[in-house]
């Protein structure tokens, strides 16, 4: 245990290269391996957070679980992973993301084998939750590396790039799943899956490091802001810094609810296309792959949209998605039977309306305070987040039980909610 906390704390600043050559083609270096070790690390996060998702229906089938069974599962999993986001958003602005991030990757993967171990509810949802535990280690590690590695003026277009990580492996588990559980069955396809996480855990090791200054390059910032310099606690950055954050409220009122809409969509859309369409499981995981990639594509054009054509108005582009979102989801909601094509398509353009603002509203959480603290502030509102995407486990599977239409109504009165805190956090700012 104190190997794994010495091994998780923050490296010590090395003497300052002072060669302003050295220090351009060394920050070139670190920028682009840093880069493309979060991007590949948080998408095989994905792998290991959505691979339940995906064998939900043949869980049904094979181990006589219900809706609401899976939906208690994924509902404990949510509560657990709200809390982990917010407890290691403050550990991850203390630790060497290096270690923090590929420690939680490699665990996630041996979690990820327990459940294909597994032929009990008791023990899936064990292995579930505890999986949720480090599942909170990934995107706090990625926030505090952009954050400190990238300067204000590039870190929208990185931020961008690098959230599309998820689309990335989002949009191939499903596909992964529904292949290897029709060739191996659902068991192995999730000892692959935790393989592969674990192996890409120990290359994050490897590719990883800490922050700039901890290879003797300067800050990418010329100075930190001094309120924040004498910041020692953790309730002096919670109390003061964070709840006081009338901005950091009504970001998280806004990502509860994106996420209730983005994670009902996720875990629920195979379900209804092969109960109330008659997609096979291959036909309804591709809907998600598509959900991916429309989400992908906003992840990537929202941030360039909101500086060129909104002048960096970020909080308006999130509202106009928002009401784009609610009318799609009423196209979606009564669109006939016999149309797949058009489902795939609905389905991709509400994935590029959720996560457009989505990706908005984390980075300008993390914005709104100084970088020492922003990743305490990303998990933060992603505490709020996944409170929300609680709600999508077992309350939103008896409604599921009652009626889809009732899910389809409750998808769209939370696209309405989005825009009132968005609009009083335009007042504040």
């Amino acid at each position: 245990m104190l190997f794994l906390l010495k091994l998780l704390k923050s490296s010590k600043h090395t003497q300052k290269i002072i060669n302003k050559k050295i220090i351009n083609k060394n920050y070139k270096y670190w920028k682009v391996r840093i880069f493309y070790s979060l991007f590949l690390g948080y998408m095989f996060f994905y792998f290991t957070r959505k691979s339940f998702t995906f064998i939900m229906p043949l869980l049904i089938k094979d181990l006589h679980l219900s809706i609401s069974d899976l939906g208690i599962i994924n509902t404990l999993f949510y509560i657990t992973y709200a809390f982990s986001k917010l407890t290691s958003g403050i550990l991850s602005d203390k630790s060497n993301p290096r270690y923090f991030m590929s420690l939680g990757l490699i665990l996630t993967g041996i979690f990820n084998i327990c459940i294909g171990l597994s032929y009990h509810t008791i023990y899936l949802s064990i292995f579930w939750i505890l999986n949720a535990i480090f599942q909170g280690w990934g995107w706090p590690a990625v926030t505090k590396q952009l954050t400190y590695w990238f300067n204000k003026q590039e870190r929208g277009l990185w931020w961008s790039l690098c959230s599309t990580s998820h689309n990335i492996g989002g949009a191939i588990i499903p596909l992964f799943i529904s292949y290897s559980s029709a060739y191996l069955g659902w068991r192995y396809s999730m000892y692959l899956t935790g393989i592969l996480s674990i192996t890409i855990g120990i290359l994050l090791i490897n590719r990883l490091r800490d922050i700039p200054e901890t290879l003797g390059l300067p800050s990418t910032e010329i100075q930190y802001n001094n309120k924040y310099n004498k910041l020692l606690n953790t309730k002096e950055i919670i109390f003061k810094y964070i709840i006081n954050n009338k901005i950091i409220w009504l970001l998280s009122i806004s990502y509860f609810f994106i996420y209730i809409i983005r994670t009902a969509i996720n875990d629920w859309t195979i379900l209804y296309l092969m109960n109330q369409k008659g997609y096979s499981l291959l036909s309804a995981s591709i809907s998600i792959f598509w959900f991916e990639i429309g989400g992908l594509i906003g992840m990537i054009t929202s941030g360039r949209l909101t500086d060129i054509f909104f002048k960096g108005k970020r909080l308006t582009f999130i509202t106009i998605c928002t009401i784009g979102l609610m009318i799609s989801s009423i196209i979606l909601w009564n669109l006939p039977v016999g149309y797949k094509l058009i489902d795939y398509i609905i389905i991709g353009i509400i994935g590029f309306l959720t996560f457009a603002p989505q990706m908005l509203i984390g980075l300008t959480a993390s914005e709104a305070v100084n970088k020492r603290i922003a990743c305490t502030a990303n998990g933060f509102v992603g505490c709020w987040a996944y409170i929300g995407a609680a709600i999508t486990g077992y309350p939103l599977g008896l409604i599921i039980n009652l009626s889809w239409n009732i899910y389809f109504l409750f998808i769209i009165i939370s696209s309405i909610i989005i825009i009132f805190p968005i609009l009083l956090c335009n007042i504040e700012k």
